[in-house]
């Protein structure tokens, strides 16, 4: 059975539903969106079940000839890292469209722009043709411009088009460096598998490498093209930003882990200590930067800039530890960054604001909500016994041996993290009740559905760590084998 091609299609025939439906019927738009945002969770399930993993290599693999004339193919496959994310995009996904009750102007454009959105995401990680890849990569750019251009906040086109051209500029030089890798294989492929397995030259690797970077990093994102995300997060809507920290960020770092390093281990290792401080400076300013904010949805989109670099850190060290930690914490801060999200946007459907001076004592006025915004607080500082934990401790354990310097600095970041989210729980949670918060309704059903799952996820990922270790730990050590045999 194509489950990977079924993967994609779904959400393109949801895509299809939506248009030929009435656009007087908002709510045949909205569940439409959630059946075809459900089955790919039900398809996902399915691959968890049947996945072997123990066997090396990829995995439920789709191969037809697109362009032969210029070695291009519709060639899809999954190893137990990309199965990890799509895990985290299907349930996400699904997570965000029930989100999205709170769209009520241009409903059926909105859903119609979501299907899109989803069904390239599911295409760049099943993907193993670099121009596959670099087509759903560039076709995610379209829907969020809309997203967030439509149905943002005041600023919205400034943020899109902001978003636009910096992803866009990045992916052009990337390309740049897709057609040099192409044009120095004799074969003249764009088979990742079999582009892993050519010697390219030591300094074409070292400039190729760089190439791909700004169009990987851009989207991570890494310092300093990273000013596009704050914007874009402020002003998107709740369902969108959820989407855009827990799995676009991660098209970032999937890039480097199944491209730019596989394929130019030597261009990996001529930049190792580049990337790693550039990782070091995400941590660092993007704690700094965090904690200096007013506004909550803004200091949490700085959050994700300090912990993926966490990420960046983990995979210029390149130790099995390091990189394992750094894959750990893309699932991990997919779950918490979605959740405090999905948490200020809950916050703010009831108060009108995000400014923190102006919330305080949400524990009384809404306990529940102050109760799931005080959960996900703890898993982004990295609380042990959650997710986030386990994957910033392999990280600095994993990355001391090769920079120890950057890891005591990295803890110092650790420590400006714990301080802004626990100042911003002190201010909006505790302290007395304001009069004008008094009588909110607390979370509903649909609330609770959007993030209980997460809860679990988080726990269970925290505390039974060998359960997401073993999903990908086979692909782990062939990135592992592959990148010392170098």
């Amino acid at each position: 059975m194509p489950v990977l091609t079924l993967l994609i299609v779904v959400p393109l025939l949801g895509l299809l539903a939506i248009l030929v439906t009435p656009k007087d019927r908002a709510g045949a738009h909205r569940k439409i969106t959630l059946v075809a945002t459900f089955i790919p969770i039900l398809i996902v399930v399915y691959m968890l079940f049947t996945f072997n993993y123990h066997q090396p290599g990829m995995q439920f693999v789709e191969q037809y000839n697109w362009i032969p004339s210029i070695g291009v193919s519709y060639f899809v496959g999954v190893d137990g890292i990309s199965l990890a994310l799509l895990v985290l995009s299907a349930l996400l996904g699904f997570l965000a469209a029930l989100a999205s009750a709170s769209i009520k102007t241009r409903e059926k454009e909105y859903y119609a722009w979501y299907m899109l959105l989803q069904a390239a995401v599911f295409g760049v990680f099943v993907s193993l043709d670099l121009i596959l890849f670099y087509v759903f990569f560039e076709l995610v750019l379209v829907p969020m411009y809309f997203l967030i251009g439509i149905w943002g906040g005041p600023r919205r086109e400034y943020a899109a088009l902001k978003f636009f051209i910096y992803t866009l500029l990045g992916s052009v030089i990337m390309l740049v460096g897709i057609l040099a890798m192409y044009l120095a294989d004799p074969a003249h492929t764009f088979n990742i598998l079999e582009l892993m397995k050519f010697p390219f030259d030591p300094r074409l690797q070292v400039w190729a490498f760089a190439a791909l970077w700004a169009g990987f990093a851009v989207k991570v994102p890494v310092f300093p093209l990273h000013t596009w995300l704050p914007d874009a997060h402020v002003e998107a809507p709740t369902p969108i930003s959820v989407l855009l920290a827990g799995i676009l960020l991660k098209m970032g770092t999937y890039g480097f882990v199944r491209i730019a390093y596989p394929l130019l281990p030597q261009g990996a290792k001529h930049w190792a200590y580049a990337v790693a401080i550039l990782g070091l400076i995400n941590i660092v300013y993007g704690a700094l930067v965090a904690m200096s904010q007013k506004d909550l949805k803004k200091m949490v989109a700085y959050s994700s800039i300090n912990h993926m670099g966490f990420v960046m850190l983990g995979l210029a060290a390149g130790t099995p530890l390091a990189v394992a930690g750094a894959i750990y914490q893309m699932i991990a801060h997919g779950l918490s960054s979605g959740m405090m999200f999905l948490m200020v946007g809950q916050i703010y459907d009831r108060t009108h604001t995000r400014e923190i001076a102006r919330l305080r004592g949400l524990f009384t006025s809404v306990p529940v909500i102050g109760v799931t915004l005080a959960f996900a607080s703890l898993a982004s500082m990295g609380l042990p016994g959650l997710a986030g934990f386990i994957a910033e401790l392999f990280v600095l354990l994993g990355s001391y041996s090769v920079y120890p310097g950057f890891v005591i600095l990295a803890v110092l970041g650790l420590v400006v993290t714990a301080a802004f989210i626990l100042r911003m729980m002190r201010a909006v949670l505790m302290g007395e009740e304001k009069e004008e918060y008094r009588g909110l309704h607390d979370a509903t059903r649909l609330d609770l559905a959007t993030v209980v799952p997460l809860i679990v996820l988080l726990a269970l990922w925290g505390v039974m760590p060998g359960t997401l270790f073993a999903m990908f730990n086979t692909a782990l050590q062939q990135f592992i084998t592959h990148m010392a045999g170098v």
